[in-house]
């Protein structure tokens, strides 16, 4: 089966990320990431599912549907939230958006990459099951994203659309021009910079990213920068079949609220009240070696109590850093741990997330 393309060409190395071929890397990880810690870097990230809710019972269907409280949002705003299922298990996360007046649809929700069909085959069954009116269509490859992510990102954009980026608090968004190019500027991101996500209409992608001059970055970096502040990546960090995980387990509580009505309630009701057995925690090595998804966490002693979900060697602390599942006694304290690295315990530390303020 052929891989997905974005709208945009790109002369970098590639890599497969979700059914789409994507570029992992430009120049170097390290440099990317340096660019977005300290002045901006742009990132083509088309890959990301884009799906369109409308009609009398829209916010009815994406109330239930997603954990967080979507009749909170006013039009011009948006919010994270995970969709689980009847269990509780995380199936993905997202970012719901109440599209401004000005737009056709009410509702925009981004899936992550590979996640668009199912999520459009979820929507249209409950739909049909519920008996609501609404219509859910799957844009995917039809908008294009382009995320301009560091301290100087308001600075760069700001010269190329005649929105008022200030007034723009995290988790809004409005219609404007960019490069001239109708588009949706929102203030979100996934690297803990200051930093704004453009979609546009996929034809015209090129037109956006070219009149953006900064370092291009690639997925290595948005790997980097991401795992710094303790962000989740989907089908790595959790997964409903590999390691099924509830949003508690997960460190994202925040964004699920039980007075509200999804599928998934009546079974995290019951994990907020008794507590998750297991959380993701920070692990930080004191010896050399890199933490790899998979690798064994023990305790001094040996034994076993968790596996790395992500890791790296972060370039900004210039530390070995990883996630992992531990009990959740680990969670909120500093305790001896080793990962074994190659048959090797390495010496670690646990810590709570992000790694970088």
């Amino acid at each position: 089966m052929s891989l997905r393309q974005p709208p945009i060409e790109h002369s970098a190395k590639q890599t497969d990320f979700g059914g789409w071929e994507m570029p992992v890397e430009f120049d170097s990880i390290r440099a990317e990431h340096s660019a977005v810690r300290e002045s901006v870097g742009k990132f083509d990230v088309s890959h990301m599912g884009e799906l369109t809710v409308s009609g009398p019972d829209a916010t009815r269907l994406m109330q239930r549907l997603t954990t967080n409280d979507v009749e909170a949002l006013d039009s011009g705003e948006a919010q994270y939230a995970a969709i689980t299922d009847e269990r509780g298990v995380m199936l993905d996360d997202t970012v719901v958006y109440r599209l401004p007046e000005a737009r056709d649809e009410q509702f925009l929700f981004i899936p992550n990459a590979g996640h668009d069909e199912q999520m459009y085959d979820r929507w249209v069954t409950y739909r049909d099951e519920w008996g609501l009116d609404a219509e859910i269509t799957n844009r995917t490859e039809e908008y294009a994203m382009v995320a301009i992510q560091g301290p100087d990102a308001p600075e760069l954009l700001g010269a190329e659309t005649a929105l008022d980026l200030d007034e723009l608090d995290r988790f809004e968004l409005a219609a404007g021009p960019v490069a001239g190019v109708d588009s949706l500027v929102a203030r979100t991101g996934y690297t803990g910079e200051k930093g704004f996500e453009v979609l546009c209409p996929w034809d015209e992608a090129a037109t956006v990213w070219d009149a953006l001059e900064c370092q291009p970055c690639g997925l290595g970096a948005r790997d980097t920068l991401r795992l710094e502040k303790g962000f989740l990546l989907s089908g790595q960090d959790f997964d409903p079949e590999e390691n099924p995980r509830n949003p508690y387990e997960a460190r994202i509580g925040f964004a699920v609220k039980l007075d509200t009505e999804f599928v998934g309630r009546d079974a995290l009701e019951g994990v907020d009240v008794e507590g998750p057995a297991e959380k993701l925690v920070g692990i930080v090595l004191r010896e050399r070696g890199v933490p790899r998804h998979g690798y064994p966490v023990q305790t001094p002693d040996g034994e076993v109590i968790g596996e790395v979900t992500s890791g790296t060697m972060s370039p900004t602390l210039g530390d070995p850093i990883a996630l992992a599942y531990l009990p959740a006694k680990y969670a909120g304290s500093e305790e001896s741990v080793r990962v074994v690295i190659r048959d090797e315990p390495k010496k670690a530390r646990t810590t709570t997330p992000p790694f970088l303020s």
